[in-house]
């Protein structure tokens, strides 16, 4: 019988990082994970552009701000092309325009480069799993951006229909995922496993209509599903 080992594929990733440093750290994290493997390298939006139209791939590390472009632009296209393809971005940009940009654009993650240590393998990891890694930082500025622009008077009509969409269980994993833990501290935190977790935030983007984790904490936020004092509570200092 042919083991598990033998038929699973690499897990194709490809980085567009224009920072030299960046990059090779980035490509030596990857490369030591036997289970990912670096296919394409690129420092700038063009050659990352034309190098998506022939060759696919399973994830994509991009930063945004690039010489020659936007990140923005080589998500779009792997999107167009690979729509697949799970995409991270790791930047040093916290502007809530461009983390909006990002996720419009297909972007299933968004980590800051100096949020302490990064683990860049376990965010790879966890977004090819499905999940959606995202700085904290991030998912509050954000959240906190939506809140203030929901007219005052449409989220107490919308907040009871939109609470009797989700079981209790679903509501602690959804308010668990938007203030940045990952699966597996998920799994932890409520004593499950990864996949019972998995399984309910499929249930989760399919009750709002959504496809990713980004989609699904801004769309819980519209609703007035989430408890901002969890999100809080995991805020750095």
């Amino acid at each position: 019988m042919m083991s598990q080992a033998a038929v699973r594929q690499p897990i194709n990733v490809m980085i567009v990082e224009d920072d030299n440093v960046t990059r090779k750290y980035l490509a030596a994290a990857i490369q030591s994970e036997p289970a990912l493997q670096l296919v394409a390298s690129f420092d700038s939006v063009q050659p990352a552009l034309a190098w998506l139209v022939s060759t696919p791939v399973d994830l994509l590390l991009t930063d945004l701000g690039l010489p020659d472009g936007s990140g923005v632009d080589v998500i779009r296209a792997c999107v167009g092309r690979w729509p697949d393809c799970g995409i991270l971005v790791i930047t040093m940009s916290s502007d809530e325009d461009s983390v909006l940009a990002c996720i419009e654009a297909g972007a299933a993650g968004y980590v800051l480069k100096d949020a302490g240590h990064l683990d860049i393998v376990r965010a790879l990891m966890d977004l090819h799993s499905g999940g959606s890694p995202i700085s904290p930082l991030i998912a509050r500025k954000v959240l906190g951006r939506m809140r203030d622009a929901m007219p005052a008077s449409s989220a107490p009509a919308s907040n009871a229909d939109a609470r009797s969409l989700l079981t209790r269980r679903e509501a602690a994993i959804l308010n668990l995922i938007a203030r940045g833990d990952s699966y597996g501290e998920v799994a932890r935190t409520l004593s499950v496993s990864v996949g019972t977790v998995q399984t309910h935030v499929k249930n989760i983007y399919g009750k709002l209509s959504v496809h990713s984790r980004g989609e699904a904490v801004f769309e819980a936020q519209r609703r007035g599903l989430l408890r901002m004092a969890t999100l809080k509570a995991r805020e750095p200092g």
